[in-house]
This record gives C-alpha cells, structure tokens and sequence, in this order.
C-alpha cells in the first residue's frame, strides 16, 4: 500500500472512533437526564405520600376493643 492509501485508512479509522464516543457521550448525557427525572419523581411521591398520612392521621388512631 502506498502512504495516501494508509493516511486515508488511518483518517477514517479515527473518524469512526470520534463518531463513536460522540453518540456514547449523547447517550450516557440522555441517560444521566433520565435518572435525574426519576428521582426527581420519587420525591415528589414520597412528598405526596407524607402529606397524604398526614392529612389521614386520626386513622389508625383509635382501637375498638368491644366486640
């Protein structure tokens, strides 16, 4: 092979590898956003959760023991 041929494979080889860790870096960026999402909504259920037995907290309160 002449050193043109070589050169333009070596280009392309590093261009392929440049692709590559570009759409790895958008996808683990796409991933890191939707476990921030996530978490961001298990707080705000355990936030409802909380609020929702404080609002019900005479449930429970009381035991009947006649039967």
């Amino acid at each position: 092979m002449d050193i043109a041929a070589l050169s333009i494979l070596k280009n392309q080889a590093q261009l392929r590898q440049d692709v590559g860790i570009a759409v790895l870096k958008k996808a683990m960026g796409t991933a890191e956003q939707g476990g921030s999402l996530i978490n961001r909504m298990l707080d705000k259920a355990a936030e409802g959760k909380a609020a929702a037995q404080i609002m019900q907290s005479h449930l429970g309160s009381n035991i009947n023991t006649f039967a």
